[in-house]
């Protein structure tokens, strides 16, 4: 593989590609459901997406030691692929470039947006090893849909756009469930460097919970909420609710992973059902 090569595919390995790109999905897709030009959305995309590439970079960057420690192969800065040097130059294009992308959607719009980033990197800098390490996935994706809605053109009287009070909850709500389920998987590394977020204080156990039960009142709200047929608002929690109990009770067995695939459903229905709100918050 030729060096250039290489390099970008260790930079793209770095940025945790997957709850990145999970993101910005989500987010692009109801920027496109709230009826945005294509202009608009592929505003909404970059900016989304430089934020998160620079909060995954920065993440790598500030871990580096600690995937050392536990052999992270799967990190390219820890297992010597790419060096620092080249993870932080990209780590300060991508927020120089998040800001006017940003602003691009409005002043309070692109604000907003920028505080969400900024909770990220709040994250990264040491929140993840406090016990309050929820609090910024509470911040950024409650934020993240508000982003969305403030950047949407006035109405016919010029008012401008307000987002309903249940668009930040139940986006705030996502985001703590993924915060419990996302750091699962990780526990033990964690636990062998010293990282003591919320959820490694909880234990296993309680964070599947936790995970499960933020997931599921997400749905709630945003069944009962978002411009669903009446049958949908009352039988997408049900079928949630049912998901996760067939998960947890499969999860008795030692080593199995089904109430973590469980959440990781639900937090899908969640994310469809908050994309489907689009048209509700339309001006």
């Amino acid at each position: 593989m030729r060096p250039l090569t290489a390099t970008a595919v260790a930079l793209l390995r770095s940025c945790h590609p997957e709850p990145t790109v999970a993101v910005t999905l989500m987010v692009t897709a109801l920027a496109v459901t709230t009826g945005r030009d294509v202009a608009g959305v592929l505003l909404v995309a970059a900016a989304v997406l430089t934020g998160q590439l620079s909060i995954g970079w920065l993440n790598d960057l500030l871990d580096v030691e600690r995937d050392v420690a536990v052999a992270r192969a799967d990190k390219p800065v820890a297992a010597g692929t790419i060096s620092t040097r080249a993870v932080g130059v990209a780590t300060a294009v991508a927020v120089v470039v998040c800001v006017p992308l940003s602003l691009a959607s409005g002043l309070v719009a692109g604000l907003v947006h920028l505080i969400a980033v900024a909770a990220g990197w709040a994250y990264d800098l040491g929140m993840k090893s406090t016990a309050l390490s929820v609090l910024p996935y509470v911040v950024c994706f409650g934020l993240l849909p508000v982003f969305v809605v403030l950047g949407l053109p006035p109405d016919a009287s010029g008012a401008a756009p307000w987002p309903p009070w249940w668009l930040p909850v139940a986006g705030a709500l996502i985001g703590a469930g993924a915060h419990f389920a996302n750091v699962l998987p990780d526990l033990d590394d964690d636990a062998a460097t010293g990282v003591r977020g919320l959820p490694h204080r909880l234990g296993a156990a309680r964070s599947r919970a936790a995970a499960a039960l933020l997931l599921l009142t997400a749905t709630v709200v945003l069944a009962f909420n978002a411009p669903v047929p009446g049958e949908f608002a009352w039988g997408v929690p049900v079928l949630a609710a049912v998901i996760l109990a067939a998960g947890f009770r499969a999860g008795r067995k030692p080593g199995s992973r089904a109430p973590f695939r469980a959440v990781l459903v639900v937090a899908a229905v969640a994310v469809v059902l908050l994309v489907a709100s689009g048209p509700a918050l339309l001006p």
